[in-house]
């Protein structure tokens, strides 16, 4: 079977995001309420027909303040090949340049027949959006996305050049238009912010510069800079084996994607040529992952309209980037084959300056990396098995003499991986069992910020001698994340977002023939000391049959 068990077909340019919103979707519970909000009794038929309910996800809406506000469109364009849009950004007139929150939104319509598609939005060269784009019905859907974009605002208070690509094929049998959207929404006031990706919501003064790589992967920081943070957008995609690199299998074994070292990865970032940050890409799966477009219509998997950025705190490195001169940064993914291609990994770099000193010394007093684990066995057999074991450890630390005295950070981070692969000759039964951890302690001056993170897959597909495909899956994204100050806990959140689908239809054979039929559901839930977002959505058949809140 190849690749047609998992291959997703998402070919495109690469192009953040924070909630989806389909048309008859129900607004989440908000923090600290417990409702109940159902669907109107739906008639559900005995297969997928010809259209189903819009793209809805279970992620918390974006809040929004009260007041004045302002709306700005950025990019409005229908996306049929790869000539990206190009327009120009304008501040928006009677906001002032302050604002309390920034809030992009995304509306996009699509029918007919067409992949899922990924792409980008850059303002001023900065990226400020990514994500994939839902697989439509043939009579047509549309779909929403919402993403708080405050921490750029650095970005939106001059004019700037605009660039926005979802690379797309159209002709006469991919028929798909992608028309979208996007506006920016700001509302006045005292900037404060959170730290993107990060589940506490813990407010945090919004960064005074907000910098891009230049062409040479070069970045010269302001001379006064105290903290500094790294974005990446890290997605492998393409339409190749990377694009679900956590299938591929070391060279010995019969598989359709194989690379040297099996699926290990992990997204490396230098800063000239020192290891400054380690991390463990999240295993997006976009639309028409694991071979099986059922699976996604109504509920996408995790983060895939939401591909959030990995971020590395490089503060200790801030006595080193503070002379003035250009210093090179570079991203890498380890494990991926000499030479193959299928990784983005753009960079944004966050500033935040010292007002009251024209220059900021410090000093890198601490690097240390242990050895990357990493080990792939293959056992052949009826069933040929691949597992999987590795991980990789670095701390970092460093000072700065700032104007209010010496601020000492320190940042660790230890990332592990197991996956257990299965698969049968012609790969006609194909199942993965994964697991990846990503824990992160950064301690500034006694207040310590601790984020385990965990990723799981489950899932199997099989084809039988009927050509009936199924593919049964559960993904996982999680996060706890704790904040203390002199060993005393300050604030807390726990994320949970659990997605479960089950589809089978047909392979092989016209679109109208498939007979598919498939349930699909999500859980969304964050809680802590910032409050409550609990909501459950389950399909049957492309019909939403629940969607419930509550705390």
């Amino acid at each position: 079977m190849r690749s047609r068990i998992i291959m997703s077909m998402l070919t495109g340019a690469i192009l953040l995001a924070g909630t989806v919103l389909g048309g008859g979707s129900a607004q989440a519970a908000t923090s600290g309420s417990a409702s109940t909000v159902a669907p109107a009794t739906a008639f559900v038929p005995a297969e997928f027909g010809t259209d189903w309910h819009d793209p809805v996800t279970a992620a918390p809406p974006v809040e929004r303040p009260s007041g004045k506000s302002c709306e700005v469109t950025v990019a409005e364009a229908q996306f049929r090949d790869f000539t990206p849009y190009r327009g120009t950004y304008t501040p928006p007139d009677g906001c002032g340049d302050r604002w309390s929150k920034v809030v992009l939104r995304l509306d996009g319509k699509v029918k007919g027949r067409q992949f899922d598609r990924l792409g980008y939005l850059h303002v001023g060269g900065v990226e400020i959006f990514r994500t994939s784009t839902p697989e439509p019905s043939p009579d047509g859907i549309e779909w929403s996305v919402e993403k708080d974009v405050t921490r750029y605002t650095d970005t939106f208070r001059r004019g700037q050049d605009v660039e926005m690509l979802i690379g797309n094929v159209v002709d006469d049998t991919y028929t798909g238009v992608l028309d979208v959207k996007v506006t920016l929404t700001f509302y006045a006031g005292n900037p404060v912010g959170s730290p993107v990706g990060k589940p506490v919501a813990t407010p945090v003064a919004i960064p005074d510069r907000v910098l891009a790589l230049g062409a040479d992967d070069t970045l010269t920081t302001p001379r006064n800079s105290e903290r500094i943070l790294a974005e990446v957008y890290a997605t492998g995609s393409g339409g190749g084996c990377e694009e679900y690199w956590y299938l591929s299998v070391p060279d010995s074994a019969p598989y359709s994607c194989r690379a040297d070292d099996g699926p290990y990865r992990e997204v490396q970032i230098k800063v000239d040529g020192q290891l400054a940050g380690i991390a463990a890409p999240f295993p997006n799966v976009w639309t028409g992952g694991w071979s099986n477009p059922f699976l996604w219509y109504v509920v996408p998997g995790p983060r895939a309209f939401d591909v959030k950025p990995i971020e590395y705190d490089l503060t200790p490195f801030a006595g080193i980037l503070n002379d003035g001169r250009p210093h090179r940064i570079e991203v890498s993914v380890v494990g991926v084959p000499e030479g193959q291609s299928g990784w983005s990994a753009p960079v944004n770099v966050l500033v935040w300056q010292d007002a009251h000193r024209a220059r900021v010394t410090g000093k890198l007093t601490r690097l240390e990396a242990g050895e990357l684990a990493n080990s792939s066995t293959y056992t052949p057999g009826t069933e040929h098995r691949v597992d999987t074991e590795g991980g990789h450890r670095l701390a970092v630390a460093g000072y700065v003499d700032t104007s209010h005295g010496r601020v000492t950070t320190a940042v660790t981070r230890t990332l592990a991986t197991t996956s257990a692969h299965r698969w049968t000759d012609g790969e006609n039964t194909d199942g993965l069992d994964a697991r990846w951890t990503d824990d992160e302690t950064v301690v500034v001056d006694g207040r310590a910020t601790r984020v385990d993170r965990v990723y799981t897959m489950n899932g199997t597909t099989t084809v039988g001698r009927d050509d009936r495909l199924r593919t049964v899956l559960t993904l996982g994204d999680r996060a706890d994340s704790v904040t203390t100050r002199n060993g005393m806990r300050t604030s807390w959140s726990r994320l949970d977002d659990t997605y479960t689908g089950d589809a089978t239809f047909t392979v092989n054979v016209p679109r109208d023939q498939r007979h598919a039929v498939g349930t699909t559901g999500e859980r969304y839930r964050l809680y802590g000391s910032d409050g409550c977002h609990d909501r459950r959505l389950t399909t049957v058949h492309g019909v939403l049959t629940e969607d419930r809140s509550g705390c």
